[in-house]
């Protein structure tokens, strides 16, 4: 190849990057992370039923939940088993998230219910009303997933049921709602998973519509991006880049706030470091990936580089 030759070819990469940023995740470079065997250790006889969503506090203290009993079980971040809660009240764990005061959130769609509870397991709030769907203010069908916005706001997917994001104010007092059923702009198709940037921008997983939306806080829609796969969970790191799991290729990809792919992590498979449906993920403050896996029944860490 002559120097005009390769000049000609960088200067038409560059181009293509400049005019068609947003390219697709086989394009991207693969994300370095280190997998973290033997992580964690639990107690003994014990084991993870299907594993839907896990979270890290400020401690780096890792949350897991999961279909089996002790449904909540605290980790520290070398694995040691610190503590469990959730027989009894949880009836079909889903989606989890840690609020910046370390208060753990999950969502329940057997009873449509979004509990809030202490990093010690005492419940503090329940939205919704047990074992009563509906689409109303106080009610849920089938809530999938919570986030928080900069004032303590609270952002609930809602979910498989209904079609819609739900925001409540720190009190627990309903604000407002948006979303149906349907694939235009601010419609959904099973909104899995959801987050918020530091701006305050929402950014809901739209699952079977393979896309993100993003939203500002009163719910009006900006953009859509559709090249990434189908979101299955979402979170922002603490340097607002945003990671998304996808379950049907079963992949991470990191995100910029523009919505360009820098990396990506993992492919099918049984075998540690494999992934099989990841449903959900979180990043502690220090970078490490916890994956939480359905089809795998476990929560894999990795170190990021």
């Amino acid at each position: 190849m002559t120097t005009r030759t390769s000049m000609i070819a960088l200067l038409f990469l560059v181009l293509l990057l400049v005019f068609n940023p947003l390219v697709t995740a086989e394009d991207s470079p693969n994300l370095l992370g280190r997998l973290i065997s033997d992580w964690p250790q639990l107690p003994l006889g014990k084991n993870f039923g299907p594993t839907t969503g896990v979270g890290v506090d400020s401690k780096n203290n890792v949350y897991v939940y999961h279909r089996g009993p002790q449904t909540v079980m605290c980790f520290d971040a070398e694995g040691k088993f610190l503590r469990s809660w959730g027989d009894g009240i949880l009836s079909s764990p889903h989606g989890l998230a840690v609020d910046s005061q370390d208060n753990v959130w999950v969502t329940d769609i057997g009873s449509h219910t979004v509990i809030k509870f202490s990093s010690k397991g005492r419940t503090l709030m329940v939205l919704g009303r047990k074992d009563t769907s509906g689409e109303t203010n106080d009610t849920f069908n089938q809530p999938t997933h919570v986030a928080f916005g900069p004032k303590g706001e609270t952002y609930i997917t809602d979910g498989y049921g209904n079609s819609r994001v739900v925001k409540y104010s720190k009190e627990g007092e309903y604000l407002h709602s948006w979303g149906k059923k349907g694939k235009a702009p601010g419609e959904f198709n099973a909104p899995h998973t959801i987050a918020v940037d530091h701006e305050g921008k929402v950014y809901v997983g739209d699952r079977e519509n393979h896309r993100i939306q993003i939203f500002d806080e009163n719910g009006k829609f900006l953009k859509e991006w559709t090249h990434l796969g189908s979101p299955w969970g979402l979170y922002f790191s603490s340097d607002q880049h945003l990671f998304m799991c996808d379950g049907y290729k079963n992949r991470i990809l990191k995100l910029d706030l523009q919505g360009r792919i820098l990396g990506t992590l993992g492919k099918a498979g049984k075998q540690p470091g494999n992934l099989y449906f990841s449903h959900h993920l979180a990043i502690s403050k220090t970078g490490e990936l916890y994956v939480a896996e359905v089809g795998n029944w476990r929560v894999q860490k990795f170190l990021l580089k």
